[in-house]
């Protein structure tokens, strides 16, 4: 199983949310770079960084932030947050990312989605973001009113290759992830699942990569201490 720890970036600064609450924010690092250079040294190879005045305001706020990680630290980067158009998608292809993250234009434009997945292959991952059984959308502020489990299906018809799925109500909590979500993504579709929200122990990256996942972000948990990137490694098979 990839682990990819998670570098967030707000106003271009290394911050965590708790529950994607725009009000609750803790800032962990001023510098991505020396962040995602901490994490190599560790071993990992991949970074999950998501731009999180992007997902807010569908803009490239923290674009150069992004591309001097892309361009300097030799990880293989997915890179989410307000990524609504081809211009962006192009943007971050062309600076070498390894897959760009479509999030709420995937929800709402299912034929833009399609075309770009069309065109680009497996550089499109689509980002599940569930509160409940539905899809939050635009910085997880919005109920997009879309199941999840309907919308998965939809994604394997249209050979989408990865999703990164997200339960909200357990992310930065530090209480543990929703296991039975992920046991089921995995054994019901066709489809590489990264599963994020709430990892916060080596327990839960050893059940995570006894059931073949894909992949598992690691963010709060790292950054408060509960989790030692290393023995993380360990445990699925990286190290």
């Amino acid at each position: 199983m990839i682990i990819f720890p998670a570098t967030d970036i707000k106003d271009g600064k290394v911050v965590r949310l708790t529950k994607g609450d725009y009000g609750q924010v803790k800032t962990y690092c001023t510098d991505a770079l020396e962040k995602a250079l901490e994490f190599k040294a560790c071993g990992a190879e991949y970074l999950h960084m998501v731009d999180l005045d992007g997902a807010k305001d569908g803009e490239m706020k923290n674009f150069h932030v992004i591309e001097n990680v892309v361009k300097n630290s030799g990880m293989k980067i997915e890179i989410g947050g307000g990524i609504r158009d081809e211009k962006t998608i192009k943007k971050y292809a062309d600076i070498g990312v390894l897959r760009v993250i479509l999030g709420t234009i995937a929800v709402k434009d299912t034929e833009f989605l399609k075309n770009m997945i069309n065109e680009y292959g497996d550089k499109i991952a689509v980002g599940v973001d569930i509160k409940g059984e539905n899809i939050a959308v635009n910085g997880w502020l919005e109920d997009s009113g879309v199941n999840c489990f309907e919308f998965m299906e939809k994604l394997c018809n249209m050979g989408c290759k990865t999703v990164i799925c997200t339960d909200i109500s357990k992310d930065g909590l530090l209480s543990g992830t929703n296991l039975p979500l992920y046991k089921r993504l995995k054994k019901d579709y066709n489809i590489d699942v990264v599963a994020s929200g709430g990892i916060t122990s080596c327990d839960d990256v050893k059940i995570l990569t006894d059931y073949g996942m894909y992949g598992a972000i690691l963010g709060k948990a790292l950054y408060e201490g509960k989790i030692e990137l290393t023995d993380a490694l360990k445990i699925a098979g990286r190290i």
